[in-house]
């Protein structure tokens, strides 16, 4: 049968989308053919934001290269405009005069930036931000030019800033409304917004008119229509986008503000269709790259006669790409009338979370600080969820790796894993398992998932973990700390160290990390290693750690806490076992519990009572809840046994001492036995001191937990100072080389007890060790004691509002 020809007139994101639909449904139906005005193949329109960041190259960003063209015999015209439709003849007709004969046509022309019309907007330095040609001014721009002023505080405008500054300008917003992003944000996410872009250099001119672009030949400034004015020598015009509709008029189409198109995505002339920002249907033309694959996808199936569900409109969500902000919006977030919203603003940690309900349905959200719930809450929109059954201020609270579970896999197939091209869970778990994908790039091809502007990565990284298990990391070329990079943990210290970087948003931008907002296991390691690397100048992020090192305290799974006192050695007193006992009382906890490591732990504390539970108590914090020295467990030794053969009690409650609050890449327990039958188990734990005639022996890297292991035993000493100084030693190793996550137990299997008793063996390394030990022991503070006594933080912390 003789193919029919298919022309699409536009090679952007949405067209050449439908044609890969198209292909999709039948290879052989069409002979195909493309028109495109720029010069290049298919490209992501979406990640123009990250070349002009400096994160990424153009190459870095074609969606379909000229081989794909070929691959599939499409006729492919670049630097060429369609100009004419005849749509009696079916016909196009070009500006180099080419006249291309159709059987189906697809208009997707896209949008043209919107240019205000103020005397000036035709100066040298005065440009869009649209597309590749754009760009490339800016570069240049940027190289000679120091004043930049954007005009728009939208999401393409602060996109185009933070690129702008990462070049080395000084950049200035301009913006009509008193907050940012006034489409997708709330006036309180918006406020927090620009206070985070602040921080990183960016001035904003909020409920500002720009009346003219003054200069000779080229831009100079602006003048507003308050009389005042700003030096610039480039200016940035991101104030909206208007569909392409000339040619579709001035061709007989009906247009409205887009080419009006029905549930099938055909216009009103037999055999044309119009896909992407072009398109208007419903009276709504939509500028976001879902919605235009959602049209894709019907349109495809139509234009091939192939059964569909007609195109019923789209849900919107947002994500800013801008460095170290994480931002979010999706469906109607304005409360009022029959909407009524749920917020958490978290002002210590910078975080606010909202949700609008209609009834018992989730029509709206906007996620500032955190943005990790974002496809949870979407999905819940689009699937019209209801609620009824669920208590409304736990949809804000964590779940996923924070609340002590898997993310992913609290998610049902049926979730949205990639917001922009509408992949499943169940689609990359089915990629996975019945085509061998084992990568997010083999992903990527496979389903399109993080094809587009990539935020999704991590998400699929950890769907790929989950589903593979421990074939994952057999797979990788390369164990990178977290699916955002491809650097592995000794590369990233390393950069910190060489480039001397200062916080995880840095690290971040400048080592390129595939999405700006990180995700839940690279935060906190970063968090980590920077801390480590340079403990008494780093100010740890709080909003980097997890749930229970945030709150001092373990959660547990009914949303109230644990409490542990520090017991050193696990020796107490009457006066503390009153306290205790008082707190009890006073609190109402309903369990107390004598732990492993010899403590009493106070279950059921409400989260509003725990810096009261914490003063009246007047006993240090037992770091049950941290990456760190946990509790040093001892037997009674020789004080009051008559096998003892050391004080191991006196040593225990030393060394817990000395390295209590000791930031480790993982929870680490040690244990002090008097003698070799070992009533404090030493031999099980990170480390382990069994006193023997005349010393003490040292085992490291024990463990007893699901994977139980045997200490070795690393050295025989005689004194208590040499204890201490082997101690000192071997845990600041641990903590330089480790892995984030990384238990002593996996991490002396992976270095080898013979290599890391030839650093020890070394003095003067043994000696730098201690060194660098005591400088991050140095700035050690009681943290229950710190919240006690700043009222902020207390507030801030413990008496978050919540609104319904």
């Amino acid at each position: 049968m003789e193919k029919k020809k298919l022309v699409l007139v536009g090679n952007g994101m949405a067209g050449v989308r439908a044609i890969e639909e198209v292909l999709n449904v039948s290879k052989e139906k069409f002979e195909i053919t493309i028109f495109g005005s720029e010069p290049h193949p298919n490209y992501n329109r979406i990640l123009l934001s990250k070349v002009l960041q400096g994160d990424t190259k153009v190459i870095d960003i074609t969606l379909n290269d000229w081989d794909w063209y070929k691959e599939n015999n499409i006729q492919l015209y670049t630097g060429e405009t369609v100009i004419k439709i005849d749509s009696e003849k079916k016909v196009v007709i070009t500006d180099s005069g080419r006249t291309e004969p159709y059987d189906e046509l697809i208009l997707a022309t896209g949008s043209l930036p919107f240019i205000l019309p103020i005397p000036g907007a035709d100066k040298k330095g005065v440009t869009a931000f649209r597309d590749i040609k754009d760009t490339d001014e800016m570069l240049a721009a940027s190289k000679r030019y120091k004043k930049a002023a954007v005009i728009g505080g939208g999401l393409l405008g602060l996109e185009a800033a933070r690129g702008l500054l990462n070049l080395g300008m000084d950049v200035s917003v301009i913006h009509l409304a008193p907050y940012l992003m006034e489409r997708q944000l709330d006036p309180t996410a918006g406020k927090l917004l620009q206070t985070e872009l602040e921080k990183q250099g960016m001035k904003f001119l909020l409920e500002k008119q720009t009346q003219e672009i003054f200069g000779d030949d080229r831009v100079e400034g602006l003048r507003f229509n308050d009389g005042t004015e700003l030096e610039a020598d480039l200016v940035v015009m991101a104030v909206g986008i208007k569909p392409n509709i000339g040619l579709a008029k001035e061709s007989g189409l009906s247009v409205n503000r887009g080419i009006i198109v029905n549930d099938y995505l055909q216009t009103d002339v037999p055999h044309i269709y119009a896909v992407g920002e072009c398109a208007e249907h419903n009276g709504i033309a939509y500028g976001l790259v879902a919605p235009l694959y959602e049209q894709g996808k019907v349109l495809a199936k139509a234009i091939c006669g192939v059964e569909t569900k007609p195109y019923q409109g789209s849900v919107l969500s947002t994500q800013l790409k801008v460095s170290g902000v994480e931002v979010f919006s999706a469906g109607d977030f304005t409360e009022g009338d029959d909407k009524k919203a749920i917020k958490v603003f978290d002002e210590q940690d910078g975080i606010y979370k909202k949700v609008v309900l209609r009834g018992n349905q989730i029509v709206g959200a906007v996620l500032f600080g955190d943005s990790s719930d974002g496809n949870r809450l979407f999905s819940m929109i689009q699937k019209q969820a209801d609620i009824a059954e669920t208590a409304k201020v736990s949809i804000l609270q964590p779940i996923g790796e924070e609340a002590g579970g898997s993310l992913v896999a609290s998610m049902t197939d049926d979730e949205i894993i990639c917001g922009c091209n509408g992949v499943s869970k169940g689609a990359i778990v089915q990629a996975i398992q019945q085509q061998g994908c084992c990568s997010v790039d083999e992903i990527k091809a496979c389903t399109s998932a993080s094809r587009s502007c990539g935020g999704c990565k991590p998400l699929v990284a950890e769907v790929l973990q989950h589903t593979l298990g421990s074939e994952f990391d057999v797979n990788a070329q390369k164990e990178a700390i977290c699916g955002c990079t491809t650097l592995s943990r000794d590369e990233v210290v390393e950069e910190i160290r060489a480039k001397g970087l200062t916080h995880t948003r840095e690290v971040m931008n400048v080592l390129g990390w595939s999405t700006e907002e990180g995700c839940s296991k690279c935060r906190p390691a970063l968090n980590y290693y920077l801390g480590m690397v340079n403990p008494t100048k780093y100010d740890d992020e709080k909003e980097s750690r997890l749930v229970n090192e945030r709150m001092h305290a373990n959660i547990q799974k009914d949303g109230t806490y644990s409490v542990v006192p520090a017991m050193y050695g696990g020796v107490t007193n009457s006066k503390d076992l009153r306290k205790i006992a008082d707190v009890v009382d006073k609190y109402e906890i309903p369990l107390v519990k004598l732990t492993g490591g010899q403590r009493i732990d106070l279950f059921g504390v409400k989260k509003e009572d725990l810096p009261k539970v914490w003063e009246d108590l007047d006993m240090p914090s037992g770091y049950a809840y941290g990456k760190s020295l946990r509790t040093v467990k001892t037997c009674v030794g020789e004080q009051f046994c008559r096998f003892g053969t050391q004080d191991s009690m006196a040593l225990g409650i030393a060394i817990e001492k000395k390295f209590q609050g000791l930031q480790t890449p993982h929870k680490v327990k040690m244990a002090v036995s008097a003698c070799p039958r070992s009533c404090a188990e030493s031999g099980f734990k990170d480390i382990g001191f069994i006193g023997i005639d005349g010393g003490w022996e040292i085992y490291v890297g024990g463990n007893g937990g699901t994977h139980v292991r045997g200490g070795d035993l690393l050295y025989k000493v005689k004194t208590n100072e040499e204890v201490m100084e082997i101690t000192g030693a071997y845990l600041q190793y641990y903590r330089e080389t480790a892995n984030y996550l990384e238990r002593t137990s996996a991490w002396i299997e992976r270095v080898g007890l013979a290599h890391v008793q030839s650093i020890l063996d070394d003095k003067e390394k043994r000696k730098e060790l201690n060194a660098r030990m005591e400088e991050t022991l140095s700035i050690f503070k009681d943290p229950w004691k710190t919240i006690i006594k700043d009222d902020k933080k207390k507030k801030e912390l413990f008496e978050n509002v919540v609104m319904s």
